[in-house]
């Protein structure tokens, strides 16, 4: 099950360029943790890149179609604002064919397509990922999503004005961008134990805060020179980080010689009895096949964390989407903010988001309990969305503290899941120590809440059109449900902790259970 042809079964983790050139001149082998470094800053780049590519989109939206309010998805019913006007002045009069009648309907549908591909092109990079080198893989990936982003630009001097040609190069440019999350998170988890892999993936999870905001500056700078650089650019600046991603990123321990027992993380001597076995083991690699996708669905815990990331994802991008609109059109002290203002302050969310990302992960960690903490971060989601949605309003300084406690606990879980609960996943011990399979289970998850991602921002538009407290309310519910997922996996853990405390003091203590028997 999951054989494959033996030249394509073999591991090719070959030693990268950039890595040989550091240590000819050094004339030694760099330490593991200098290693592990150049891993956090290589991946944090390269997703901060990907994620900046993918906010451009959002931005040139009111170039394209200037009578509509740049606020990513978007719809005919949606009421026009003061602001544009003095876009439609300041940017002309749009692009053809997203300046017509229909040109948000038509916008709408560049957006559900490149989350679509994107969702379903996920399962796909996760299975090819683990089965070739995840540094050449990622390198395509990058280059190719740089390629895609540049073409959408080249409509602009090309004078190309056919809906087609901008929705197939989204399409691909969706493709390409799947390659980068299952990859990232494979290398990240090859290189770091479980122990502290929480709070080190919470923190390194800010790239994708990271990505947004440089996205949206460079974008947002460039477009008054026409909005075709304001894509090209972007693009261009991928496809140089893929060739850093080409030069330096060692893609496991193995590929450069590294000695695991030198680092902490994984080192017995520094963890006593508690520490189990090296995270990846090295011996017998050419044994290993990659594991298949169905294979891959039945290790205990990666459905219920799917679909419980599905309900997690559709409220976390209802937000990313969303937000800037939702501020504009709500009186804040009476007042309605401009579409600028109103956008500057949306990202107050993913700052709460990056603070929730690194509290969830440092909570899970202290714990030894993903499930426990995901769940509890999306109940307590409910509640804080009631307090946004009815005294967000009241005051600016009510909005801007309810805005971060939202990210905080709408964005932790979603981050948490996407990282460490992959990573974990991944090498779950009915792996047998098999390590041919973090990319695929990392792509199973995430393209799995991507579905998610893509439902719930299109869902908004025709809720919000009627009440935007019935949107809120199918956000709640979703964030109830995600949290019922993971139930059976919440008694498990806290099944696990009693049994612990009732066996401490009598033996030496015992690690607990692999994550999600």
């Amino acid at each position: 099950m999951g054989s494959l042809p033996e030249p394509i079964m073999e591991e090719n983790y070959s030693k990268p360029p950039g890595i040989r050139f550091m240590e000819r001149t050094k004339k030694s082998s760099l330490s593991f943790k200098t290693y592990q470094a150049i891993v956090l800053i290589v991946t944090f780049l390269a997703y901060t890149s990907y994620h900046a590519t993918r906010k451009t989109t959002s931005i040139v939206k009111s170039a394209l179609d200037p009578q509509s309010p740049d606020i990513g998805l978007k719809f005919p019913w949606q009421r026009h604002t003061n602001q544009s006007s003095r876009l439609s002045w300041n940017l002309k009069d749009g692009w053809v064919p997203f300046n017509g009648p229909d040109g948000t309907v038509i916008l709408g549908e560049l957006d559900v397509s490149f989350l679509f591909v994107y969702a379903m092109g996920m399962y796909f990079s996760g299975h090819v990922g683990d089965r070739m080198d995840l540094r050449i893989f990622l390198t395509i990936g990058m280059v190719g999503t740089g390629l895609f982003t540049a073409l959408f630009g080249v409509g602009y001097w090309a004078n190309v004005h056919i809906f087609y040609y901008y929705l197939i190069v989204q399409m691909m440019a969706g493709l390409f961008q799947s390659t980068g999350w299952p990859s990232v998170v494979a290398v990240v988890g090859n290189w770091f134990g479980k122990k502290k892999r929480g709070l080190i993936m919470g923190i390194w999870n800010a790239h994708t805060s990271v990505g947004n905001i440089t996205g949206s500056l460079v974008a947002s700078i460039l477009l008054k020179y026409g909005w075709g650089w304001s894509m090209v650019v972007p693009g261009s600046l991928i496809a140089v980080v893929g060739v850093v991603v080409f030069l330096f990123l060692p893609v496991h321990p193995d590929s450069v010689g590294a000695n695991k027992d030198d680092d902490e993380v994984f080192s017995p001597r520094k963890e006593g009895e508690e520490v189990t076995e090296p995270f990846l083991r090295s011996s017998d690699r050419e044994e290993e096949s990659a594991v298949g996708f169905i294979e891959a669905w039945k290790i205990p815990g990666v459905a219920p964390f799917a679909l419980c990331l599905f309900f997690a994802k559709l409220v976390a991008y209802t937000f990313l989407y969303w937000l800037p609109f939702y501020i504009s059109h709500t009186a804040i002290e009476g007042k309605y903010l401009s579409n600028e203002e109103a956008g500057n302050l949306s990202t107050l969310f993913d700052v709460g988001g990056v603070v929730g990302g690194i509290l969830a992960g440092y909570i899970s960690d202290r714990l030894d309990a993903r499930a426990i903490t995901a769940a509890s971060f999306m109940y307590c989601a409910i509640p804080v969305l009631y307090f946004y949605r009815s005294y967000g309003h009241v005051s600016m300084t009510i909005n801007i503290i309810l805005m971060l406690i939202t990210g905080v606990f709408v964005n932790g879980p979603y981050a948490l899941i996407t990282t460490a609960v992959s990573a974990d996943l991944g090498t779950h011990s009915s792996l047998k120590g098999n390590s041919r399979a973090l990319a695929t289970v990392t792509a199973i998850i995430d393209g799995t809440g991507s579905i998610g991602a893509a439902i719930g921002p299109l869902l908004t538009g025709y809720i919000s059109a009627n009440s935007w407290s019935a949107v809120f309310t199918m956000l709640m519910g979703s964030a109830f449900i995600a949290g019922l997922f993971l139930t059976r996996l919440v008694v498990a853990e806290v099944g696990a902790k009693i049994q612990q405390l009732g066996s401490q003091g009598s033996s030496p203590r015992s690690r607990s259970p692999d994550l999600l028997v």
